[in-house]
This record gives structure tokens, C-alpha cells and sequence, in this order.
């Protein structure tokens, strides 16, 4: 499955990715705001991570920025199955901070759960220190269940407060501006 915004390709790891996919999500600034991610992040990681055989629900997707000259790898964004729901996740490499990827690669994949997948509801979160990945959730329409959970991170070897949220499909604000355009696989 592919997904192409106005800037952005999303679109799944192949193993020729593993050495810029290391690369970019090797910093200890991303590691840190992830839960599963091992740190130190390797080729070796990268590498099992592209070769990992997707369960059904899963669905990963890197990042591919299309402005301004060649094609770059700048994050990653995908969806998992979490009980009854699909969670979101995402991270973006730090030179692309604060530019509006995170929210556009995660509306295109909400658009994929909607509208692909026909999933009712999404869920997601973020560690209480990392308010930016708040921000985005809210300008993609998720609203915060109240809950507070622990969850381990790997790069810091303990768990860490989360704040939880939840993107239900049948409220008027989802954050769906149908940006993305589906392409075949």
C-alpha cells in the first residue's frame, strides 16, 4: 500500500532502506520519545525491522519527502493493532521538525484507516514529556481519553508517563481533509 500527500510519498521499507532508515531515526532525541525502538538504533535493527513480516492490521510506511531536489527518507508513520483498535504511530528525523510532516503523513495514513481499512476508531499517545507529538494528535482531531498510562521505552531502559487519546471516526471534527491519494500495491 502507498499513499502520496502534496509533499510527501509514504510508502513501505525495502531493504535498500536500511542504511538511510538508520540513519534517521538513529538520533537519541527520537529514540527517546519512542517505545519499542531499540537504542542504539543499528543497520542491524534497520535491517530486521524491514525484513519483519507484518501481521494483519499492521501497516508501515516510511516517509519520503519529495521537495526541494532528490527523494529523502525522513520518518516514519504506521498503524498497529492495540486490542480492539488501531494505533498510530509515527516519528519524524530532527531536521524535518516543525514542518508539518508528522501531521500530513498521519492524516494520509488516518485517510488509509478510514476510508482502506475501514476502521471505526484509532488510538495513540505520547510520552508526557514530548508535548509536540500532542499537538499533532490534536490537529488530527484525536481527543485525549483522560488516561495516563506507563509504558516502557527502550532508549531509556524505564517506563515513562503517556497520555493517551483516541480519534473516533464518527466525530464531526476527525481531522479527515482527505488529502491523501490512494495508489495501488
Amino acid at each position: 500500500m502507498f499513499a502520496r500527500t502534496e509533499r510527501l510519498l509514504l510508502r513501505p521499507g525495502w531493504a535498500e532502506d536500511a542504511a538511510p532508515l538508520a540513519a534517521a531515526i538513529g538520533d537519541e532525541a527520537i529514540l527517546t520519545k519512542l517505545a519499542k525502538v531499540p537504542s542504539p538504533y543499528k543497520l542491524a535493527d534497520a535491517e530486521e525491522f524491514l525484513g519483519f513480516e507484518r501481521g494483519e492490521g499492521d501497516a508501515d510506511f516510511l516517509i519520503i519527502a519529495r521537495t526541494g531536489g532528490a527523494p529523502r527518507l525522513i520518518g516514519g508513520v504506521g498503524l498497529h493493532p492495540d486490542g480492539e483498535d488501531l494505533e498510530l504511530g509515527y516519528w519524524i528525523a530532527r531536521p524535518y521538525w516543525g514542518l508539518g510532516f508528522a501531521t500530513e503523513a498521519a492524516r494520509a495514513v488516518i485517510d488509509i484507516a478510514r476510508h482502506t481499512l475501514r476502521r471505526p476508531r484509532l488510538v495513540s499517545g505520547h510520552f508526557i514529556d514530548n508535548p509536540a507529538s500532542g499537538r499533532v494528535l490534536s490537529k488530527l482531531g484525536f481527543k485525549p481519553t483522560g488516561d495516563i498510562v506507563a509504558r516502557f521505552c527502550r532508549a531509556r531502559g524505564h517506563a515513562v508517563p503517556s497520555r493517551l487519546f483516541a480519534l473516533d471516526f464518527g466525530d464531526a471534527d476527525d481531522g479527515d481533509a482527505g488529502v491523501s491519494r490512494m495508489l495501488a500495491a
